[in-house]
């Protein structure tokens, strides 16, 4: 029987075609590896090395499966296979012991223990005055959420619109920023999942939502035009695939999601560079702002940041960077023996708006982390203007279990506080949730004796029982007290005349306080009506009595939310009388 002969191996016989053969799928599998992955072409990115390494294996991996097998298939000794190796692999092999002598001496002359001076420098920090610094802020600028609770009251919104519910989801993703003098948080939506991505992506994701961090109110946000980049976008149009291709050797920060005053919406991508050595020293040079609708990207450095941006440094980077300042401020040996004036931060942060701007605020404790403070920090996110305010007193977490401790019977749960300035005192202010992840109370706790602790189901309720005890316990004096505002919708007038004086008994909606205007000091008082905005300057009660405010409250009529003139804004017409005397016009009705 004719012997059939054997079939050719498919594929190129020559070296030089082999050769060509593992480059060309070196190269496929690393585009494949740099589209899925991202890393930055950059040298002090420690992912750059990762995927020069995993070029280097796969070039290795696809030699011996291309020439090396032939050599075993036809027979070749050891010593041929060696010399294939040292011919056709070596070169790699040298390059990925290049990448990794690089990452160690990299490394090294990048640690805290050679670079002390330049890590503690990372950060300037100057020392501010809380009396003059942190002015006592308006009822209606204190935020009375966490981001959880923001969360929830967010993903609560999407589920009443019927029309996206089923395409769409909340993405669980907020940024607080200071829109419109206000604290918010934004978060956009995201495609409910990929089938809803495939026939969504034309138009894009439609709203994102908003939750006002004062008032509790969510709004989901339509836009005119679909936001196109999103983190929930799978291919060119991921916002983090985006901005890869459009700057390959930037690394950068995790993009923020933010709107400008009129509510466009955009990413905040910052950027990162590595200032110690050449892996240390993490911080921002600049940021790409990416418009969320048409995906145009501008690169600002920090100083030309437009000043709507309010997330550029994040509080991880911050505190990181006090950390070190505050540890190696007598060198790397003094924060491992003895830590002479070494501090650290606490454990968490929290945001405050301050001249139009966010700032992260934080604790700073010694070393030893006890249940005391020697003060905190306040940093500007988008320029890390940084002061420490020096305020002896109980940690946050101290100041937690102390407010939980006077609702322990309603089980309530503390958030991490906001430090306020209440009548000249540092007081945490803690908003107190119950398990449906809903805030139901507050407290505010004196920071430098955090067993003086008041709670209130209103902010306003709450500030009055805290300045109560206050000048209970000899802390404060009636005469300090200062004067606050209130702002808000009339939902209730009454009056009375007290010693012949007429006085206009205010409430605003969703506060139970009565406010009492003089008519005699506050003629404006005469012609309001239910429903006008208004603003209230006043000292808040301290004898417990009563939940009026007696005490010479002044009021404006806030024009811009004024709603249409009434009669009554409007004196109407006087009839003349038998005598020809103008008579006056009929009082308002109490």
């Amino acid at each position: 029987m004719e012997q059939q002969p054997a079939k050719k191996a498919h594929g190129p016989k020559s070296k030089s075609g082999k050769l060509v053969l593992c480059i060309v799928l070196t190269i496929l599998i690393g585009l494949v590896y740099f589209y899925v992955a991202l890393p930055p072409i950059n040298p002090q990115s420690g992912d750059f090395y990762v995927f020069i390494a995993v070029l280097c294996i796969v070039f290795v991996v696809t030699s011996i499966l291309t020439s090396g097998m032939d050599l075993i298939r036809d027979g070749s000794g050891p010593k041929d296979y060696l010399r294939f190796i040292k011919s056709r692999c070596l070169p790699a092999g040298i390059l990925l012991l290049v990448l990794i002598a690089i990452g160690i001496v990299g490394t090294l002359i990048s640690l805290p223990i050679f670079r002390a001076g330049a890590y503690r420098d990372l950060l300037t920090v100057e020392d501010g005055n809380f009396a003059t610094d942190i002015a006592e802020i308006s009822f209606n600028e204190i935020p009375t959420l966490d981001e959880s609770s923001a969360e929830y009251l967010s993903d609560r919104q999407m589920g009443t619109l019927s029309d996206m519910v089923s395409q769409f989801e909340y993405s669980f993703d907020s940024t607080q920023i200071n829109y419109q003098g206000r604290p918010v948080r934004v978060a956009p939506i995201a495609y409910a999942d990929l089938f809803k991505w495939f026939t969504n992506r034309g138009t894009g994701l439609p709203a994102y939502v908003m939750v006002d961090m004062v008032t509790q109110e969510a709004t989901v946000v339509r836009l005119e035009e679909g936001m196109k980049y999103s983190f929930s976008e799978p291919l060119n149009r991921n916002i983090e695939r985006h901005l890869r291709f459009n700057y390959p050797t930037f690394i950068f920060g995790t993009p923020q999601f933010e709107i400008d005053e009129e509510g466009h919406p955009y990413w905040i991508a910052p950027r990162i560079v590595k200032t110690i050595g050449l892996f240390g020293g993490d911080d921002i040079q600049g940021a790409v702002l990416v418009d969320a609708i048409t995906g145009e990207c501008t690169y600002y450095e920090l100083a030309d940041i437009p000043s709507w941006v309010d997330n550029v440094f994040t509080p991880e980077l911050i505190m990181q960077q006090y950390d070190y300042h505050g540890t190696l401020v007598n060198g790397f040996i003094n924060s491992i023996f003895g830590q002479r004036d070494v501090t650290i931060t606490t454990s968490g942060s929290n945001y405050i708006a301050l001249n139009d701007d966010v700032y992260m605020y934080t604790g700073v404790t010694s070393a030893n982390a006890d249940q005391s403070n020697l003060g905190f920090l306040l940093s500007n996110q988008r320029t890390k203007e940084t002061k420490f305010y020096s305020a002896p007193g109980a940690t946050e977490a101290a100041a937690m279990s102390s407010a939980e401790g006077v609702v322990q019977d309603l089980k309530y749960t503390a958030t991490f506080p906001l430090l306020l300035n209440i009548a000249g005192e540092p007081t945490y202010f803690i908003p107190l949730k119950d398990a449906t992840n809903l805030v139901k109370s507050y407290a505010m706790v004196n920071v430098a004796q955090y067993q003086v602790v008041a709670t209130g189901s209103t902010v306003s309720a709450c500030e009055q029982e805290y300045i109560k005890l206050l000048n209970n316990k000899g802390i404060t004096t009636p005469e300090d007290t200062p004067r606050t505002e209130v702002s808000g919708v009339i939902s209730d007038i009454r009056s009375a005349v007290m010693e012949g004086n007429s006085y206009y008994f205010i409430q605003l909606e969703g506060d139970p306080t009565y406010y009492a205007i003089s008519a005699a000091q506050n003629p404006l008082a005469v012609i309001l009506n239910v429903g006008d905005q208004v603003t209230i300057q006043h000292t808040p009660a301290i004898d417990g009595e009563t939940s009026s405010i007696l005490d010479g409250s002044t009021i404006t009529l806030d024009g811009a939310a004024q709603p249409a003139p009434s009669p009554i804004v409007t004196p109407a017409p006087q009839e003349e009388t038998d005598t020809g005397e103008a008579s006056p016009s009929p009082a308002p009705a109490e």
